[in-house]
């Protein structure tokens, strides 16, 4: 791979506390800042705001033009006038997680000594993420959600923003999730973690102080993780056995015309999926919102009854999952649904029949549209939202 330059500063919309944060950890940042979008309209009765949460690999530009890559915003095909999340009827709120690298706080931030975070960036948890989005949200003016919506690891902060601040969401949709992150999904993450730390260009995690990026370990975790977001199903519908041709380096060069043989297209693929993830995210970040993921783990300070995590709650849930999804299989979602109805809750449950994995919940996918425009039509008519 070739040399590549470190993420370019961009000037995102962001707001700044100064008044700091305590993290679960014990650490504190004295001033921390997330960076975040807003579409549609706030009401007059300010009751019609969704937070939108992102995946582990997704920003805030949910709805846009992605500024670093120039592509399309990670849900425009479900954000926006008309469509399931409906811009001329909610208030739509999308934050960079804190840890991340698009203008929130995180390892790439200048820490108070004026010095890059780096590696010593404190570790942070699901619901650190959570207690900044509600400090922004309460700076918008909101003081109740109609709705918090997200999928993979934002799902998690659904689940996560539904047991902390049960009294601020009228509905919940955690989609593609679960309550805890498996033994083989933290086994996955300390693959993609491990290629990024033997690269010998993360020095140590201080690839900054060098003008550099760990670029071929950061595009081989991003790979590993990629395949997780897939079925065997899709990959093979999508690619097979087909291979194509390549030039090697020299050849392309014009230095030599041999080839060094054929490559699998799905290898390629990956390799693209590779490349182009380094050049918008950082590798510190990685780490950080990985280990975030891993730790989550909603009933473990209850001795591990997930039902009292939700305990007493008032908040409308509606659980989706996806029949090829092996990352976060239905059955975490039912266990979810399960521990819900344990607190006499309102939820509903549905598993969407697909053959694209993981991924489907970004993807086109006609039921899941109808799934989440129906259940927030229907909440909205009880919360009075016209």
């Amino acid at each position: 791979m070739d040399t590549i330059a470190p993420l370019p500063d961009i000037e995102h919309t962001a707001s700044v506390f100064a008044e700091g944060i305590t993290l679960d950890c014990g650490q504190r940042l004295e001033s921390f800042t997330l960076a975040y979008r807003t579409y549609g309209a706030l009401n007059a009765a300010r009751s019609n705001a969704v937070l939108l949460c992102h995946a582990l690999t997704g920003d805030q530009y949910v709805a846009e033009r992605q500024p670093l890559t120039g592509k399309p915003g990670w849900w425009e095909n479900m954000v926006g006038p008309g469509l399931p999340i409906d811009t001329d009827r909610f208030f739509v709120i999308c934050s960079n997680v804190l840890g991340g690298c698009m203008g929130s706080t995180g390892p790439r931030s200048v820490n108070p000594n004026g010095q890059i975070w780096g590696t010593d960036f404190p570790p942070i948890t699901m619901r650190d993420m959570v207690r900044a989005q509600q400090m922004l949200v309460a700076r918008l003016g909101i003081s109740r959600l109609f709705a918090v919506i997200g999928g993979s690891m934002g799902g998690m902060q659904v689940l996560q923003w539904a047991a902390t601040f049960p009294d601020q969401v009228f509905a919940a949709i955690p989609i593609a999730t679960a309550a805890y992150h498996s033994a083989q999904n933290i086994a996955f993450n300390e693959v993609s973690r491990q290629a990024i730390a033997a690269d010998p260009d993360f020095a140590g995690g201080r690839y900054w102080a060098e003008g550099k990026i760990p670029a071929r370990g950061l595009a081989v975790a991003r790979m590993m993780a990629h395949i997780t977001y897939l079925s065997e199903d899709a990959l093979n519908r999508k690619f097979g056995r087909k291979t194509r041709r390549q030039i090697n380096d020299a050849a392309a060069a014009g230095e030599n015309a041999s080839f060094f043989g054929d490559v699998f297209e799905v290898e390629s693929y990956l390799r693209h999926q590779g490349s182009s993830f380094v050049r918008r995210f950082d590798a510190n970040s990685y780490l950080t919102v990985t280990r975030a993921m891993d730790w989550f783990d909603l009933a473990a300070e209850h001795d591990g009854d997930l039902s009292a995590a939700f305990a007493g709650t008032r908040t409308r849930f509606c659980l989706v999952s996806f029949t090829s999804d092996w990352l976060f299989p239905t059955p975490q979602s039912r266990a979810i649904a399960r521990a819900l109805n344990r607190a006499a809750a309102n939820v509903s449950f549905v598993e969407i029949e697909t053959d694209r994995g993981h991924d489907a919940f970004l993807l086109d996918e006609p039921d899941f549209a109808r799934t989440l425009g129906g259940f927030l039509s229907g909440c909205a008519e009880h919360a009075g939202i016209a």
